[in-house]
């Protein structure tokens, strides 16, 4: 049998594996088919690779460069995603499970590229929170800015998810403008070599901004900083001793662990059979238990049900699982592969004979035959456990695979406490149509997971399931999950980015920001600024327009029209009792229906659309007799595509007296 040998790509080379590289072998037959692993790969290469090549090429792009780099490569993706098919069948995974996979993790890059384009600014620095006025007048301000961190993100996935677990992660570090040095599990790394080599011969990316290291890792890790980041996902106990190690800790290099996580799913009192909710629960906890042969990191592990129930539940549970079809993932009719290798397969087991210790196997086999295929199947275990407060392997062992146990509570909250006693979760479902519920659960448990999912007879035509982390969400969780965070939009990128306060003048903080903020320089235009197309108008850019007085007819007039006849502008004496108001005033839409007769020019131009108004506060109120006048403000200018772009002004209403009256920012698509 000829094996594949798995490279690895450093410092610009592929590389075949070394003399002492170790088999791989399919999850469907056990036979070799792969040979990786190189002995000491050149960390120091690695390294000034990433960061003299690959860091720089990428700082210099935008967040929109960047995002635009990603879906062009996500697209390159899909286009080739039957080829990663076709050798993902030997890690025993299933169509089904290549969707998760695959298709997940290019799912998730094009997520984060719409979130770099939608959520962050065209730019190189990313303001984080608002502008915080330091002083009296004004003339000494401060701002949080977020920054790519110089160095390289290692990035170092488990077995389970060659694909998503690379690209999940990959993606907001290059967002952020980190390049990434790739350590994928040996046990599936020929997915990801496949995965990596598509990447690289898009050439969509800078020369530096990918790199894999099929194999052990060598010295890298005593190589990094303060500017480097590593991401693990896997056990404990990998990630403790990866955690431990002297160099990261000396030089506090940021570590983030998504690790062993016994999840829970609570059946709500309310749930009972017969009900929406119990069957739903009966379906996802099948499912749960059998996608990628139950090697997830957000498998259901632990099911709780009210005392009630437990019997009914494990007989549905059981009849749903004997329609799952275990058997070779090619087969359109397999329901579920095999796991990953036969030393999976005898941990699993392992695992469960500790579980069942404490447990009744009420489904499944705890010494089941060998398969006739040499592969590394195991099908569906589901125990039972009468006393849940006192079976402490419930709470501390993880089967990763096929394996769950039924236990009973009495009352919500102890179905919280039992769920908590997992020590951190990734995510515990909740299965309730009743909101009381699903609040208490929130309100008890959320502290322990990273996510809730609830779901209910609403929500289940559209639910993505228990066991989805979805990228516009945080996936992580405390404790026993690692204490570690990943993805949830922006907020997954900006953990690859250095968050400063910047102190200064307002100019210094618009120059830094490309932002304009009150205070800083503005500048007058060669003609009015609606008549002035994307690409001309400059941040500052100013327009001040002549005052208009508001009279008692404008009020009376606009509060007939509108219908909105609210006592504090139609009766002066009730407005007086009231402490916010002098006497009779003016609707605030009134003054801003004013202020944009003010400033908008008429004529056809430029400017497209207006798309709506941001952070609008009205400061002071208007009587009769008051005069308004507008200052408009080019705050910030955002492309969104090749025939315009989104300009956004800061616009402050004020009267007579210099009294600021409302401010707020106008969005509007102005052609380029």
């Amino acid at each position: 049998m000829t094996l594949h040998q798995v490279e690895s790509f450093i410092a610009g080379r592929w590389l075949p594996p070394s003399g002492d590289a170790r088999l791989i072998h399919s999850a469907l037959t056990g036979q070799p088919m792969a040979q990786v692993g190189r002995a000491g790969p050149d960390s120091a290469a690695m390294l000034d690779y990433a960061k003299t090549k690959g860091g720089p090429a990428l700082r210099a792009l935008t967040f929109h460069d960047r995002a635009r780099a990603l879906k062009a490569l996500a697209l390159h993706l899909q286009d080739r995603k039957q080829a990663l098919y076709d050798l993902s069948f030997d890690t025993g995974a299933t169509a089904q499970d290549h969707l998760i996979d695959i298709d997940g993790g290019i799912g998730t890059m094009l997520v984060m590229a719409s979130k770099g384009r939608r959520d962050m600014p065209d730019d190189q620095v990313y303001l984080d929170g608002p502008v915080e006025t330091l002083s009296r007048q004004g003339s000494f301000m401060g701002q949080h800015i977020c920054t790519p961190l110089r160095g390289v993100a290692v990035h170092i996935n488990a077995f389970n998810f060659p694909v998503w677990g690379m690209l999940e992660k990959l993606a907001p570090a290059i967002l952020a403008g980190m390049p990434v040095i790739v350590k994928p599990a040996t046990a599936s790394c020929y997915v990801t070599q496949a995965c990596v080599r598509m990447i690289l011969d898009s050439a969509i990316l800078p020369q530096g901004s990918v790199q894999l290291v099929c194999g052990g890792l060598g010295d890298l890790l005593d190589r990094l900083d303060g500017q480097d980041v590593v991401s693990f996902t896997g056990s404990a106990g990998t990630a403790g001793q990866l955690r431990s190690t002297p160099n990261l800790m000396d030089n506090a290099v940021r570590f983030v662990a998504e690790q062993d996580s016994l999840n829970a799913s609570i059946l709500g009192p309310d749930a009972v059979p017969g009900t929406p909710e119990f069957d739903l629960f009966v379906t996802e906890a099948t499912r749960e238990i059998t996608t990628k042969a139950g090697q997830k990191c957000t498998a259901i592990r632990r099911i709780i049900a009210p005392h009630g129930t437990t019997d009914a539940l494990i007989a549905a549970l059981s009849r749903s699982l004997d329609s799952v079809v275990m058997g070779d993932p090619r087969q359109d009719t397999t329901t579920m592969g095999a796991l990953i290798s036969a030393a999976q397969r005898d941990d699993v087991l392992a695992k469960a004979a500790q579980i069942a210790s404490q447990a009744d196997v009420v489904y499944g086999d705890l010494t089941p035959p060998p398969h006739p295929s040499g592969g590394a199947y195991l099908a569906p275990i589901l125990l039972s456990c009468p006393d849940p407060d006192t079976a402490h392997h419930l709470h501390t062992v993880e089967a990763f695979g096929p394996v769950a146990t039924v236990m009973g509570y009495t009352d919500l909250d102890h179905a919280v406490a039992l769920a908590n006693r997992g020590g951190g979760s990734l995510v515990t479902s909740v299965f309730t149509h009743d909101t009381d519920v699903a609040r208490q659960v929130a309100l008890g448990a959320a502290a322990f997971n990273g996510r809730i999912y609830f779901n209910d007879r609403t929500s289940a035509g559209e639910s993505t399931g228990h066991g989805s982390p979805l990228p516009h969400m945080v996936h992580g969780g405390p404790g026993r999950a690692g204490g570690g965070e990943e993805l949830g939009g922006v907020r997954g990128v900006l953990h690859y980015m250095q968050r400063t306060a910047i102190q200064g003048s307002p100019d210094i903080l618009a120059a830094i920001g490309h932002r304009w903020v009150p205070g800083a320089a503005e500048a007058t235009g060669p003609a009015h600024p609606f008549k002035r197309r994307f690409g001309d108008l400059a941040i500052g850019e100013t327009l001040h327009t002549p005052a208009r007085t508001i009279t008692v007819q404008d009020i009376e007039t606009f509060a007939h029209f509108t219908g909105d006849t609210f006592y504090a502008h139609m009766d002066d004496a009730a407005a007086k009792r009231n402490p916010f108001f002098p006497g009779r005033v003016a609707h605030g839409y009134l003054l801003l229906s004013f202020a944009a007769g003010l400033f908008v020019s008429p004529d056809e131009g430029p400017v497209l659309a207006n798309t709506g108004l941001d952070n609008l506060r009205f400061l002071d109120p208007v009587v009769a007799g008051d005069a308004l006048s507008v200052r408009l403000t080019v705050k910030q200018k955002t492309p969104r595509n090749t025939d315009y772009g989104e300009v956004r002004w800061h616009v402050t209403l004020t009267k007579q007296t210099g009294s600021t009256v409302a401010e707020y920012d106008l969005l509007t698509m102005n052609a380029l």
